[in-house]
């Protein structure tokens, strides 16, 4: 398997200098044409290839959105990290950061809380997408359409009895976020955790992050956590700043598209 991979992940710097056809592909390999025509046949289904009319292939639009997506959440990452840290050492909670990729909500990044409860959150992990305050910013953001869409494709496990459990009351749940601009979970994924999130826009006013503060109950209430939300859309609007070039003296309100 390791040596399939190796030689599909070889054909992408050959397909960089531009277009080739089989025999090309399977000269740079050393292989038969038929191993050649089977690993970009397989390229070719997740779109990191494209084969033209001419027969030649050449790398893919996929390959290059990838890229771009990369690209973005490693900025927004950076942008993000040290006002994390800065809202990790004003609070002594858990902070993360999440992004919207496909069907899912992925935490990027975490800053640890101080105190001895830790949550078991990592970095690359899906959050529970339906109960997840980052989650609910980012997907309240999308398209009417696109929102109605996910709502319908996804599953609603009870975690607790604070869950969603259905996609009327979800998509209930993303337009009330959508109006303030800010969510909670408390208590819907695990009786003992609440959170507030707050959104990361980029220059078009969308959101391309989602930021928290969590905590369990035995470190502070709900009600507790609740005081900080002024502090965490603060920390937010801030990073939305630095990562759109945006002064905060020349900010506006984002107004989403429906």
């Amino acid at each position: 398997m390791s040596q399939t991979v190796d030689r599909a992940l070889s054909i992408l710097p050959l397909l960089a200098e531009g277009p080739a056809n089989l025999e090309q592909v399977a000269n740079r390999l050393g292989v038969h044409k038929s191993t050649a025509l089977r690993l970009l046949r397989t390229l070719h289904e997740h779109g990191i290839v494209h084969r033209q009319p001419d027969h030649r292939y050449r790398l893919g639009a996929r390959l290059f959105a990838l890229a771009q997506q990369a690209v973005e959440n490693l900025d927004v990452r950076e942008t993000a990290h040290p006002h994390l840290v800065e809202l990790n050492e004003r609070t002594g909670h858990t902070v993360h950061l999440a992004v919207h990729e496909e069907d899912e909500v992925l935490y990027i990044d975490k800053v640890e809380s101080r105190y001895p409860v830790r949550m078991y959150s990592r970095i690359g992990k899906p959050v529970a997408i339906t109960v997840a305050a980052v989650a609910k910013l980012l997907l309240a953001d999308l398209p009417e359409q696109e929102r109605r869409s996910l709502a319908e494709r996804l599953d609603y496990p009870r975690y607790t009895a604070r869950s969603i459990t259905d996609a009327t009351a979800f998509l209930a749940e993303l337009a009330k976020v959508r109006e303030q601009g800010w969510a909670t979970d408390l208590g819907g994924h695990e009786e003992s955790i609440n959170c507030v999130a707050a959104p990361v826009r980029g220059p078009d006013g969308r959101a391309v992050a989602a930021m928290s503060v969590s905590a369990p109950n035995v470190v502070v209430s709900a009600d507790e956590l609740l005081t900080l939300l002024p502090l965490v859309r603060r920390t937010a609007e801030a990073i939305s700043d630095e990562y759109s070039g945006r002064t905060p003296e020349s900010r506006e309100r984002p107004q989403s598209s429906p």
